[in-house]
């Protein structure tokens, strides 16, 4: 995800310091290469010895440390950077480098970069809210500055209230889109994802296997690429996507008139939930009981929630998902025609690492022009770009035909 990319990762004075550490790992598990710069105050929280065993790099820490006879230091540093991210960042790193001052390493080398600096900032409540602090962030997102805004919680002096560190799988999502080409800014997009439940009873429920990976890899590449986003989700075990409206159902009659509801606003629709095919008939207001007398369940077809966004797509571009166990192509093909689709993602959930409650997938990829492409395994993550780079190529060709 992030392989290639040269990122300097700063570290302020502060207790929130140990979440850097994991932050560094999140950095380094997705394949950047990752330079840390501790200020001193930074070095009473978390040793340098902590951040170079992880990153396999040497820390910075003083401004006239020479990286080799040829480079100085935060010259070096600013000008390979892809990305700096400060985090913690403190109140008095902020004002700083709001007032132009550059008298340590991590100051120094964040004003000569040309790379974007992705602020994180930790402190008290009553520093983070005081007028000198927020006239500084102020200035600092004028001159492009992107910040991580902070967390609501009990801080570490006891007080409650925003200045929080943001968890660091939140600021990790912030650095990939800070990374992501916003190709798709200005598009609104609607995914659907996970499995609906159908109740039988106060205790049961028909349903399936979809853990909703794929649609929410879908949101969050969205995201990543600028568009505004809004996933309506069956019920999962997944956390809500960073940045992303997400509305959470049950039933396929609830997700249906989400759906309905937000599908007017979008510009592009990806349809990636597992919807019931059928629900129970009646649903039993107290538990059924067990006897020896075998359970007969009468089950009716649920709405067909593709087949209503069909209807009115209109210029919307309409993606839907096709999840099969035999004759795959001929029901994708039918599904494409049938529901009035732009693209059908195709996999066949019998193959070993695609389908239902696994991180990778094995798609075709069929188009309303009746062109076929057949992609590899590959992660669901990556897979939602390369579904998204097919959506954006689409998108372009109707502009132009427009």
């Amino acid at each position: 995800m992030l392989k290639g990319k040269e990122i300097v990762l700063g570290v302020t004075g502060g207790i929130a310091a140990y979440k850097a550490v994991e932050l560094l790992r999140l950095l380094t598990k997705a394949g950047a290469n990752v330079h840390v710069i501790m200020t001193r105050s930074a070095e009473e929280f978390v040793t340098p010895l902590t951040f170079q065993t992880l990153s396999m790099n040497p820390v910075s820490t003083s401004l006239f440390n020479l990286i080799s006879e040829r480079e100085i230091g935060h010259i070096s540093l600013a000008d390979r950077a892809d990305l700096f991210i400060i985090a913690p960042a403190t109140a008095n790193f902020v004002g700083k480098i709001a007032g132009g001052i550059a008298d340590d390493m991590l100051t120094t080398t964040v004003m000569a970069t040309k790379a974007p600096v992705l602020i994180a900032p930790a402190m008290n409540v009553n520093m983070y809210t005081n007028p000198s602090y927020k006239e500084n962030e102020a200035r600092l997102k004028e001159r492009g500055y992107q910040f991580v805004e902070p967390a609501k919680g009990l801080l570490a002096c006891g007080w409650e209230g925003e200045g929080k560190l943001q968890e660091p799988q939140v600021i990790f999502e912030e650095v990939v889109a800070a990374l992501t080409p916003k190709d798709l800014a200005g598009e609104s997009f609607l995914v659907t994802a996970g499995p609906t439940r159908e109740e039988i009873d106060p205790v049961r429920f028909v349903s399936n296997h979809s853990s909703g990976k794929m649609g929410y890899a879908m949101a969050r590449a969205a995201r990543r690429r600028g568009a505004a986003v809004v996933l309506v989700t069956g019920p999962t075990c997944l956390a809500a996507p960073w940045g992303v409206e997400t509305v959470a159902v049950e039933s396929a009659r609830e997700m249906l008139e989400v759906v309905l509801a937000k599908a007017g606003a979008s510009t592009i629709i990806i349809k990636a939930a597992a919807v019931a095919d059928y629900r129970p008939q009646q649903r039993a207001v107290e538990k059924i009981k067990k006897t020896d007398a075998p359970l007969v369940l009468e089950l009716v077809k649920n709405p067909d929630i593709l087949g209503e966004l069909g209807k009115f797509k209109g210029e919307r571009l309409l993606v839907g998902f096709a999840a099969e166990t035999g004759s795959l192509l001929e029901n994708a093909a039918k599904k494409l025609t049938e529901k009035n689709l732009d693209m059908v993602v195709a996999n066949d959930i019998s193959q070993e690492g695609a389908g239902f409650n696994v991180d990778t997938n094995i798609v075709k990829l069929l188009f309303r022009d009746g062109s076929l492409e057949e992609l590899p395994l590959m992660g669901k993550d990556e897979l939602a770009d390369v579904i998204l780079d097919r959506v954006a190529a689409l998108r372009q060709r109707l502009a132009a035909s427009r």
